[in-house]
């Protein structure tokens, strides 16, 4: 059973490299434009530190995308904006529909503010093979204050619309689905906003965790802001240590102590114990985080995922859930499936992290994020740039995963990771992926 299972993850292994070092892209996220009808608190555009400005992809731009559509298996058509905002969204669709092959999709991800029932069937018609709607909260006045400008009743007119596209364009292989994005104050309506959608027609569900851009909402995000091996090495010590009647979670408490009783001794003896043990096996503990754990709160967040997965179960409904910790296995699915992200404006990205600069609190700390580009489609195509050799040594390098747990780091944030300009982290490495937390499981897409 051991040797099947090393046999299946050196498969997977494999298969990334191969997806990676290939000469096109296998996954492609074009922002069709950062505008938007919306003003939503948990969004990039909304918060200190972002340097997006407002513009639409072009058609002229678009062309240049063409040479890579013959190999791709998605095309996502959105990113900090609307979609539908956009006026060639439907020949977008159709152009990329005729280029791709048979098995591949298309979709994108919208608040459905403008998804009229003419729209949809003019998205359909096109080509449409996917689209996600956000809903957070199905209370009308809990929408609005997290959605500012948006309301459930367009939310459920957008649903109507697209399944009546369906059947009018006799494409009953659309897949219509919703994201939400957890938070404190929504999380409890998990369950029966996923029935509320499934009611309705829809066939799938991303839940997703808030990513915080300021100290002010990171007490909104419901992720466990450790990894999930010290998390679980930490729960077997706290719990080892309580049935000597010592209390490791004093350990802040009394490690300063210049005179300490038996009973304090015994806390920083334990933890020191704890602590080689992570050693031994390798797991980067940070004392400060972990002692920070509301386990109460974590406990109530897996019951609630527990009664969503029932719901989704009892409802038909696919449903996609993040980590509750951060994993300390990291995968970056955008590099190991061959993706690359377009910005409107035509620069190459390699992720939705390093897609746009902005400011974030996901680490308990302040971090500046600063985009990442290999080119731009107004001076090459996007093979060209996919194939040069900056960018297929970035991808490499990502696969490697030699870089920091930064989020697990009791020194964090370093002079790497704030510096001015991004050179090199501890691992001496040169990408800067130790503070991504797109990697650990807990942020999910349409992907």
């Amino acid at each position: 059973m051991v040797r099947k299972v090393l046999l299946e993850d050196s498969t997977i292994e494999a298969n990334s490299i191969k997806t990676s070092v290939r000469g096109f892209p296998t996954k492609l996220f074009v922002e069709t434009t950062t505008r938007c009808n919306l003003n939503c608190f948990m969004c990039v555009k909304q918060n200190r530190g972002s340097e997006i400005k407002e513009g639409d992809f072009s058609p002229e731009l678009f062309e240049r995308l063409e040479a890579a559509f013959p190999h791709i298996e998605s095309l996502v058509l959105n990113g900090v904006g609307e979609p539908l905002l956009h006026h060639h969204l439907e020949s977008f669709i159709r152009r990329a529909k005729h280029c791709m092959p048979p098995s591949a999709w298309i979709g994108f991800q919208s608040n459905g503010l403008l998804m009229s029932p003419p729209r949809a069937k003019s998205l359909v018609d096109a080509g449409l093979d996917k689209v996600c709607i956000s809903i957070d909260a199905i209370s009308p006045d809990q929408f609005k204050n997290m959605r500012e400008g948006g309301e459930v009743n367009a939310v459920d007119t957008a649903l109507s619309a697209l399944n009546n596209a369906k059947k009018l364009c006799h494409r009953p292989d659309v897949k219509v689905g919703i994201e939400f994005v957890a938070m404190k104050n929504n999380i409890k309506g998990l369950p029966e906003t996923l029935e509320w959608a499934a009611s309705r027609g829809v066939s799938f569900a991303i839940v997703t965790h808030l990513l915080p851009y300021d100290e002010r909402h990171a007490g909104e995000a419901v992720y466990c802001n450790v990894s999930d091996k010290a998390l679980t090495l930490y729960n077997s010590w706290l719990i080892k240590a309580l049935r000597s009647d010592i209390d490791i979670q004093r350990y802040s408490e009394v490690r300063f102590k210049y005179i300490r009783t038996l009973k304090d001794r015994a806390i920083v003896a334990a933890v020191e114990a704890m602590k080689a043990d992570a050693e031994k096996q390798s797991i980067t503990l940070d004392l400060k985080k972990l002692l920070q754990v509301e386990h109460q709160r974590l406990d109530e967040i897996t019951d609630i995922f527990g009664e969503a997965t029932d719901m989704a179960n009892k409802m038909g409904l696919e449903l996609r859930l993040p980590e509750l910790a951060l994993t300390e296995q990291r995968k970056c699915s955008f590099v190991e499936e061959g993706s690359a992200f377009v910005s409107w404006s035509g620069d190459v990205s390699p992720c939705y992290f390093l897609w746009h600069h902005y400011d974030c609190f996901a680490n308990g700390w302040n971090q500046t994020v600063k985009t990442k580009t290999f080119g731009n489609l107004a001076d090459q195509d996007l093979l060209q740039i996919w194939n040069n050799t900056e960018f297929s040594s970035f991808r490499q390098e990502v696969l490697a995963y030699d870089y920091p747990f930064c989020a697990s780091c009791g020194v964090a944030p370093c002079d790497y990771v704030q510096a001015e300009e991004f050179e090199q982290d501890c691992h001496i490495r040169n990408v800067p992926c130790g503070s991504c937390l797109w990697n650990t499981g807990v942020f999910q897409c349409l992907r």
